[in-house]
């Protein structure tokens, strides 16, 4: 028996490495055993710690109305306990057995993180009382005294470990240190601090802090370049248990406990975690159009209930795509205080080689060869921006960092992303890690169209300078409009700059394949374009293409057009329309053609964000030269509408209603609507059966608003053959 014994003991024991004394301490939730008297030696008999000063309580201040959380912008946190920001003083209240005497009493305070704290590691952080506190250090000194209180002001540093640490008050004797009893009710979160000079996420604008600290629900744009949607996501960063899941993503990413100060390690570390690829992360990504056992991606409205279902099952949540990702990741930033920012890239590259260029393969026919053509285009990719300083780079790339939960490529091995400086993509110094030549390439990219001959020769018939990275946005501060950001990651197309930034980031090492072996005449004689006319789920719609003959000589083309349902991502489902006329072409004139999509040819094999996308490709016969070209675009879904009765007031119950018409010529089955808003009500489901075609679904919902101030409802409903499809409102509620 007790051989067996034995061994359990063994395996409970972490495992040592000759290379250190102590395992690696990589877990906030685990703790040490602290002993409440730590004797010097042999203890006298007649000892009794009752005659030295004893803690008889310790009041944190920690209510939202009070004066720390007031102060550290954390009264919007759901939680009991002590929430404040490192670098700056908090006040907490000591009472003794009888009045401090501070001639022959000595006391300090510990604060302990992990289960090995250990002082050269910020661990272990003992707090000696002065007479002054040193900004961005360590201290504490005493502000009031009052019988047997004393009110101390202490000041963390600015560059502590982010995290939850325990605290203790130890009174020293002469026979040893006695110790408070270990209480989670004084357990303190110390969080980054963007208000903070000394902090590495300081940010020096106060609407921008609350914006991008502060707001806890933000907007997601997509859609694509001609046809941007929008769409509102609650991050509820302050929601209960929220912070308590975001610690727990570090300590799942094994992040030690250490490196926790550090916002660039907290950043590389979490963009690894969001995803589920490699190391079981928080969201699982689909992009099949199939959520068998999951939750569709277009049907979350927020990041609460994804990250509390993680929290507690510990395995990852089905399903994402990239703004979920992104908008989890967000919550996860801004709750731990990093001022971060969601951000979407219109025609995002996917360049498989990063070679800058994203290369489409045509037949002999001039239609898209899809064996071969291993790039895609994203209508658009979400990625979040977090602002923090570069110690590590040179001086001049601190600011916003580009870093991406979706996972694409992977970087040192994992599938992450990030942080990468906005500025050293703008500038093309992508040697500066992380990442950069994969984010260069995904808003710089060039397309390459091009034809292998029957002899094998390959001909470049057109190169598209412009189409990548053309737009990127995010929400403005202070509002809920769109905010153009291109011109923080380029400079204007076809400026000498853009050039020089080019010719650097190919010099670092970005590969741009040179175009040798192929041949590359672009033809003037003939300009093709074409539009897609706007239309609304379920209607018809045309395609308008037209021609314009520059040359004297006439012309007969033969025209192709290919319409394909896509993923947002690009990649191709089926091909649903395929049209090819011949067109004679005047000498200096111009001709336009319409070709008419029914909503029968498309409606069947429709995907979540009802994405088209039409080549045209032409071979003008006399010449034997192609002309090809491409557009996305995005079918308009119907909203829903949310309504309120009457006045909402904090703490009264309330009823609102949620109201779709059904676009389709058929019933919609097994319908999913889902209804949040952060500090409202947590969220809210609802299956219906059925809803036959052309009629209204109403669903009423009670609940009662907790906090006062601006709010937002935010609503979804899914079934199979709709996606995508919200609606929001902003409501007022009233203070009690």
């Amino acid at each position: 028996m007790s051989e067996t014994t034995n061994t359990n003991e063994e395996k409970r024991k972490p495992p040592l490495n000759g290379r250190r004394a102590l395992p690696s301490s990589n877990s906030n939730d685990e703790e040490n055993e602290v002993p409440e008297m730590e004797a010097f030696g042999l203890i006298p008999r007649g000892f009794n710690p009752k005659d030295y000063l004893r803690v008889v309580d310790i009041h944190m201040f920690k209510e939202p109305h009070e004066i720390n959380k007031q102060q550290h912008h954390t009264d919007k946190y759901y939680s009991p306990k002590l929430i404040v920001r490192r670098g700056q003083p908090f006040q907490i209240q000591i009472d003794f057995n009888r009045p401090y005497k501070p001639e022959t009493d000595h006391f300090w305070l510990e604060y302990l993180i992990g289960r090995y704290p250990q002082q050269n590691k910020g661990t272990y952080i003992p707090v000696l009382v002065g007479n002054m506190l040193k900004p961005g250090e360590w201290g504490a000194k005493i502000t009031h005294r009052e019988n047997n209180s004393i009110r101390l002001s202490i000041m963390s540093s600015a560059t502590c470990i982010v995290g939850k640490f325990r605290l203790y008050v130890a009174v020293w004797t002469p026979f040893g240190i006695l110790r408070t009893h270990r209480n989670a009710a004084i357990d303190t979160y110390i969080l980054f601090n963007p208000w903070c000079q000394e902090d590495a996420v300081y940010l020096d604008d106060e609407k921008e802090r609350e914006e991008y600290v502060l707001n806890d629900v933000g907007i997601v744009f997509h859609g694509d370049i001609n046809e941007i949607k929008l769409r509102s996501w609650s991050y509820g960063q302050f929601e209960e248990n929220i912070l308590d899941a975001c610690l727990f993503l570090m300590d799942k990413a094994e992040l030690e406990l250490s490196g926790r100060g550090n916002p660039i390690k907290v950043c590389r570390v979490a963009s690894a975690v969001i995803n589920s690829r490699d190391d079981n992360g928080v969201i699982a990504g689909s992009w099949d159009n199939t959520y068998t056992y999951g939750v569709p991606p277009s049907a979350w409205t927020g990041s609460v209930d994804i990250l509390l279902e993680y929290y507690s099952s510990k395995q990852p949540v089905r399903y994402g795509q990239c703004w979920v990702f992104a908008g989890v990741f967000n919550t996860f930033l801004r709750c731990l205080g990093i001022p971060a920012r969601l951000v979407t890239n219109y025609s995002s590259a996917h360049d498989n080689n990063a070679n800058l260029q994203l290369d489409i393969f045509l037949d002999d026919e001039g239609k898209v060869d899809t064996k071969i053509t291993k790039d895609s285009i994203w209508n658009y990719h979400c990625w979040n921006e977090a602002w923090m300083t570069r110690p590590d780079l040179p001086v001049g790339f601190g600011g916003w960092q580009v870093v991406d939960g979706t996972p694409q490529e992977t970087s040192d091995g994992m599938y992450r992303c990030g942080p990468t400086s906005v500025q050293a993509i703008k500038h093309g110094h992508v040697c500066f890690q992380f990442d950069a030549p994969f984010v260069y390439a995904e808003v710089n990219s060039d397309i390459v169209y091009s034809r292998r001959e029957k002899n094998g020769t390959q001909v470049i018939e057109k190169i598209d300078k412009t189409h990548v990275g053309q737009l990127i946005v995010t929400k403005e501060v202070g509002g809920d409009g769109m905010l153009e950001i291109t011109e923080e990651y380029k400079f204007q197309e076809g400026s000498e700059e853009e050039r020089l930034a080019l010719e650097t980031a190919v010099m670092y090492g970005v590969k741009k394949q040179t175009t040798q072996n192929t041949t590359y005449q672009p033809q003037t004689d003939v300009d093709m374009d074409f539009q897609v006319q706007k239309a609304v789920l379920g209607s018809d719609f045309k395609v308008t293409i037209t021609f314009r003959n520059r040359s004297r000589n006439y012309y007969t083309v033969t025209t192709y057009l290919s319409g394909n349902i896509v993923f947002y991502t690009g990649v191709t489902k089926n091909e649903f329309k395929k049209h090819s006329f011949s067109v004679k072409l005047e000498p200096s004139s111009s001709r336009a053609f319409d070709v008419v999509i029914k909503s029968s040819e498309y409606l069947d094999d429709l995907l979540d964000q009802a994405s088209f996308h039409f080549f045209v490709t032409a071979r003008i016969s006399e010449t034997g030269k192609i002309l090809a070209m491409q557009k996305a675009t995005v079918l308009e879904i119907p909203a829903l509408r949310i309504k309120t009765q009457g006045e909402m007031v904090a703490g009264k119950e309330t009823s609102m209603t949620v109201e779709f018409t059904n676009p389709l010529k058929k019933a919609l089955e097994n319908v999913t609507l889902r209804l949040e808003g952060p500090g409202v009500l947590r969220t809210m489901k609802k299956e219906f059966r059925q809803i036959p075609m052309n009629s209204t679904l109403i669903w009423e919902v009670k609940c009662i608003p907790q906090r006062p101030g601006l709010r937002k409802l935010i609503a979804s409903l899914n079934c199979d053959a709709l996606r995508h499809v919200y609606g929001e409102l902003n409501i007022q509620v009233q203070k009690p």
